[in-house]
């Protein structure tokens, strides 16, 4: 295994320029890495900023600015074949499972358009690389000849993650992949994945705003607001110490069957984000963080270690208020947990 992540973030900006000098910040500098073999979740809500940053991973959108290294290897400026070659190692799931196919090929086709653009191996070894690839996501060999709109959503997911497994990638980003599936289908799409990532060694850049989703499938998490990563570490560090307040207000929004018997009202969030036209001064979440004082809306807080791959970006994040919160939402998850 490679000493090198599977991808590694530093810096990234994606900005959308509007009339009259305006300017859309949907990423705003933000780090991350991807391990060899392990799943990244990049949560929040609409408008954080999350998939956006999953499409300039791919370069299916073009960065502002920083570096995204796929393997070691600085795909930011390539273009024409050599961004054609570098497609090989990341490939994309994309959230509509019927958008996302052409109507008009048969699922055989679809899977091995990308064996064929690349031109990778004879015609026979792109056929056999195909049923080989039905047969990994559970389609049966005779549904090669059928449309998209002849398969059920979760089977059109399958063709999709069969599609993006076709060039034997090192990286697949999924953009919300089951947020339009039934919750039964979910589950399916989401073991399928699990399986692939343990039997293939895959890593897994992986979107959603759906913290069940994320938890079930992930190893480490970043938590972005409005742009910026407030909070990352691992699966543990995240729904068993969550240490900012946007974090917090996340998780006690999954549904609990010990709702009533915790207060956890504060954590709960209120009103809208600000405009990533014109993010606010200080921590962004600010303006709706119960937490809040004078330091947070007048200085922007550093991402700082909080252990060796937990860090957070909170000013108040070891006050004895904010720990109160803290120490009650982790009793509410434990109690669910015992369930």
């Amino acid at each position: 295994m490679s000493s090198a992540p599977a991808l590694s973030v530093r810096g990234l900006k994606v900005h959308f320029p509007l009339s009259a000098g305006r300017v859309v910040h949907a990423v705003d500098g933000v780090d991350f890495d991807v391990p060899e073999g392990l799943a990244l979740g990049l949560v929040g809500e609409s408008g954080s900023g999350k998939t956006t940053a999953a499409l300039a991973c791919a370069r299916l959108t073009e960065p502002t600015a920083g570096e995204i290294r796929l393997a070691g290897r600085d795909i930011t400026t390539l273009a024409g074949t050599e961004m054609r070659q570098a497609r090989r190692d990341i490939q994309m799931v994309f959230q509509d499972p019927y958008a996302s196919l052409n109507p008009r090929e048969r699922a055989g086709a679809i899977v091995r358009r990308p064996l064929d653009l690349m031109r990778i191996g004879t015609p026979d070894e792109r056929a056999a690389r195909v049923d080989e690839l039905f047969k990994t996501v559970g389609l049966r060999p005779e549904q090669k000849s059928l449309f998209p709109h002849q398969f059920s959503g979760g089977q059109r997911q399958r063709i999709g993650i069969a599609r993006a497994l076709a060039t034997r990638p090192r990286l697949i980003v999924c953009d919300e992949p089951v947020s339009a599936l039934d919750v039964a289908i979910q589950a399916q799409i989401l073991n399928l994945l699990a399986r692939l990532k343990r039997e293939m060694g895959l890593s897994f850049l992986f979107i959603s705003h759906d913290l069940a989703v994320v938890q079930h499938l992930c190893d480490r998490i970043a938590v972005m607001y409005l742009g910026r990563i407030v909070e990352t570490g691992t699966r543990r560090e995240i729904f068993g110490d969550p240490a900012h307040p946007y974090t917090m207000a996340l998780i006690s929004a999954v549904p609990s069957a010990h709702a009533d018997r915790f207060d956890l009202g504060a954590l709960r969030l209120q009103g809208d984000p600000p405009s990533p036209i014109s993010p606010p001064k200080g921590c962004r979440f600010a303006g709706r963080c119960p937490f809040a004082q004078d330091r947070c809306r007048a200085e922007d807080p550093a991402l700082t270690k909080r252990g060796e791959a937990h860090a957070v970006a909170c000013h108040r994040v070891d006050d004895p208020e904010l720990a109160q919160a803290r120490a009650g939402l982790a009793a509410s998850m434990q109690a669910n947990a015992a369930l």
